[in-house]
């Protein structure tokens, strides 16, 4: 049997490999998890942090590693900016407005693979001190919080879902078990003190997610517009696309792998009624009015996208993360309607 991923992304098998829940997932205090450190293959580098390695003008420079001198512009967010499916360091959404669309000032990757907004915002809050001068941050993000929306709410807690929140409330779980169990309680009442609720999850409604996940988002960006406002750099967010809030009809390439990916985890039955057009022009609304209230300016990419791209494009690897075109084409639009140069 063909495999189109195989075929069409070999470099899928190098973030297979170190970048995703089967790879090599670095736990961290206050974050949970970050990316391997001192990573370097033909595809993808990371500095000593575990930040990817941007390459511009000739130049690397990365967060955690070679700062370039006087001011930076940065790209925030989660894998998207990461660059998950770029085939190599050069291709990422900074590497592209460094070296060709916006490459005025250097830009570097803040990207954390598989955050939440809380954890976007916690990674700069922790290592700003790394990158002194910063002239501009894109947000570039959106999507994990609307698909994190619909886990049970003893997941969600006060700053919403994270991924791998499962796998984190069973290891606290057994650990407590543990404890109760040395000091001398039964098994039984230990399994009682530790039990989780018995309740029936019911996914909650499309308007009932987008409402939490615009909450979250506009909460946590308004502490991003402060953090902005005191470095003095310019803040703008922008709704991150999702294949199916692009357009309805994949590219050839883009229906071989998204039917390949779906028979290992479907991500329509994972997802639900977020993935679709019209839920991705919903969501757009509600954080542009939740931008507007704080602000921030906003740019939904989806689209702009969508009017960009050729008839059937190959933008996408899976239904979140570019090709090498894509990334370049987001990039292009973000330098065009951002101002950037």
């Amino acid at each position: 049997m063909t495999s189109y991923r195989a075929s069409l992304t070999p470099q899928m098998l190098s973030y297979a490999e170190k970048f995703d829940d089967r790879g090599d997932i670095r736990w961290l205090p206050y974050l949970m998890y970050f990316h391997p450190a001192g990573h370097t293959s033909e595809v993808v580098s990371t500095d000593e942090v575990g930040f990817r390695v941007s390459e511009g003008q000739g130049r690397r420079a990365s967060a955690g590693g070679e700062v370039p001198d006087g001011p930076v512009r940065l790209v925030a967010g989660s894998s998207t900016v990461f660059g998950i499916g770029a085939s190599t360091d050069a291709h990422t959404l900074s590497s592209r407005l460094w070296d060709k669309h916006a490459p005025s000032t250097p830009w570097l990757n803040f990207g954390g693979r598989s955050f939440n907004s809380a954890q976007e915002l916690l990674l700069f809050t922790l290592y700003r001190h790394l990158v002194p001068q910063i002239d501009e941050i894109v947000l570039f993000t959106g999507f994990n919080n609307l698909g994190l929306a619909r886990l049970p709410r003893h997941l969600q807690g006060d700053q919403g879902a994270f991924f791998n929140g499962h796998e984190y409330a069973d290891q606290v779980r057994e650990a407590r078990l543990a404890k109760f169990r040395e000091n001398g309680m039964s098994r039984r009442a230990a399994h009682k003190a530790v039990a989780e609720p018995e309740t029936v999850h019911v996914p909650p409604t499309l308007d009932e997610q987008i409402a939490r996940a615009t909450e979250l988002t506009v909460r946590h960006l308004d502490n991003w517009r402060l953090l902005a406002a005191g470095l003095g750099a310019k803040l703008t967010f922008v709704l991150q696309p999702l294949a199916p809030w692009v357009r309805e009809r994949p590219s050839t390439e883009e229906g071989h792998l998204f039917a390949e990916l779906d028979a290992i985890a479907d991500f329509g039955r994972a997802y639900g009624d977020i993935c679709t057009v019209d839920a991705g022009r919903r969501y757009a609304r509600s954080l542009a009015e939740g931008c507007a209230g704080i602000g921030v300016p906003f740019l939904d990419m989806n689209p702009l996208l969508a009017e960009a791209a050729d008839p059937g494009q190959w933008l996408f690897v899976d239904r979140i993360h570019f090709t090498d075109g894509g990334h370049d084409l987001v990039a292009g639009l973000l330098a065009e309607h951002l101002g950037l140069s």
